[in-house]
Formats: structure tokens, C-alpha cells, sequence
């Protein structure tokens, strides 16, 4: 087993000893580690560093990509949640598989345990790091926008008990703003995702307090609002990209959180 601290330490140098297989791996195994010093430590930090490179041949990352597709369906939610990052990872240097959209739209919305961070295994994050690898595959052309804003609301509108609390609503609500940044996105298709949020969460009539379900909804998007007025950051030494379709982005988000409070 290699010593990955000391290989990141190293500028992620490639090791020469072993074939890159075996060490992708290794790095994927510790990708889903339960020790969270393992799975979110250096190990993480060298594949993303060689993906990012082109270190590793395109059809390794296409099995690693296979791989943590089909880990979306792991009993271990280490291994759930921290499948999408490395897929985002991919997704991002330019490799992509249809197969890949398909699983990830099966898991993101059905996925139960939404704690952010765990005592024992760490950050978690189902619902951040989903958003990450949701915003990746909005931004493909190979994905319509539609499909990934609708996933967004199908997140939504899913029950829960627990409330977002590491930031995940911010995560959330800037994926959904970065695909709203597609130029290809019609103005209907920019709003029409809205309309299942409105449906479910407006014939509702709020207790208190207030469910975990509405108020995670209502957060999320109270920021795209924001966003929406004022562009979303690619990252955060780029500038703001406007949404195409700020305006009527504003307005749909308006009413349905109108729709949502005032019963």
C-alpha cells in the first residue's frame, strides 16, 4: 500500500513502482474508506490531482467512472456519498457516459441519510456533494438542462425528517444556478421545473414548526433568488455568469416561495 500523504506531499508525483491500474485501485478503495483521515484525506487529494492532470489513461477513468456509478447503490453510505465526487471529478476533466446520468438519477433523489457530517465517518454530505456532480453533468452538452433541473426539484420535493445543516442548501442552490447559466435552456424549461416544487409544497399547509422537507426547500431557493439576480461564480476566483433567463428565473422562484408561505 503506498504511503499517500507522502505522494501528495510530493506534488502528487506518479510513483513508478506499480502499474497505474493497481494504484486507481487502491485510491478507489480508499474513496469509500469508513476512516473518514482516509477516504477525505490525501488519498482524495491525489486522484483528483491526477484526473485533473490526465495522469490517469482515458479507459482507466472510464472504469473508475463505471465503478462509482455502480457504487451509488453501496449499503455504505461513506461509499454513496463520496462516489459522486469522484465522478464530479471525471465529469469535469471531460469524460462522460450516458450510464453515469442514468444511476446518479436513480440514487440522488432516493437517497434517505442526508447528514452532512458524522461523529465517526465524517462528512457525508449526500446532498452537497450530489449537487457538485449535478451541476457537472448540467453544464455537458451531451445532458439536457431540463433533466438536471428537474432532478433538482425531485430532490426537493423528497420526504425528509432531517435539516439540511452543513451548507447544503448553498451547495444545492448554486448546482441549479450553474445550470441555469446553459444558454441552450429555454425560457419555459427555466421555470417549468418550479411547477412540481409549487404542486407538492403549496397544497401543503405548514405546521409548526415548520417540516424539515419546506424548510429546506424554502432556503434553497431563497439563494437561487440571489443568484439569480446577481449570477452565480463558477468558482470563486472566476466572475459571475448571468442566467439567461434572470427575470423570469426571479419571478418563478417568487411565486412558488409565495405560493409556499402564504396558506
Amino acid at each position: 500500500m503506498n504511503d499517500w500523504k507522502n505522494i501528495e506531499a510530493a506534488d502528487c508525483a506518479v510513483p513508478t513502482d506499480r502499474p497505474m491500474d493497481d494504484l486507481v485501485r487502491e485510491l478507489s478503495r480508499a474513496l469509500a474508506d469508513p476512516d473518514p483521515l482516509i477516504r477525505d484525506g490525501a488519498p482524495y487529494s491525489v486522484l483528483a490531482t491526477w484526473i485533473a492532470r490526465g495522469a490517469i489513461e482515458p479507459s482507466l477513468r472510464l472504469e473508475l467512472g463505471d465503478e462509482m456509478a455502480g457504487r451509488l447503490t453501496d449499503a455504505r453510505i461513506e461509499a454513496r456519498t463520496f462516489a459522486p465526487l469522484v465522478l464530479e471529478m471525471l465529469v469535469t476533466a471531460g469524460d462522460f457516459k450516458a450510464g453515469w446520468v442514468d444511476a446518479f438519477e436513480r440514487w440522488y433523489p432516493a437517497e434517505q441519510d442526508l447528514r452532512g457530517h458524522d461523529e465517526k465517518l465524517g462528512w457525508l454530505h449526500a446532498v452537497a456533494h450530489g449537487a457538485d456532480l449535478l451541476a457537472a453533468f448540467g453544464r455537458r452538452p451531451e445532458v439536457a438542462p431540463a433533466r438536471m433541473l428537474d432532478l433538482a426539484a425531485a430532490r426537493l420535493t423528497a420526504p425528509t425528517h432531517h435539516i439540511y445543516d452543513q451548507l447544503e442548501d448553498d451547495r444545492l442552490a448554486r448546482a441549479i444556478a450553474r445550470v441555469l447559466t446553459r444558454t441552450d435552456l429555454s425560457a419555459r424549461d427555466a421555470v417549468g421545473w418550479l411547477e412540481p416544487i409549487a404542486d407538492r409544497f403549496g397544497a401543503d399547509r405548514i405546521s409548526t414548526p415548520v417540516p424539515a422537507h419546506i424548510s429546506n426547500c424554502l432556503r434553497t431557493l431563497r439563494l437561487l433568488y440571489i443568484l439569480a439576480d446577481r449570477g452565480v461564480r463558477p468558482t470563486s476566483d472566476l466572475a459571475a455568469e448571468p442566467l439567461p433567463h434572470r427575470d423570469a428565473v426571479k419571478s418563478g422562484v417568487a411565486t412558488v416561495l409565495d405560493r409556499i408561505v402564504k396558506r
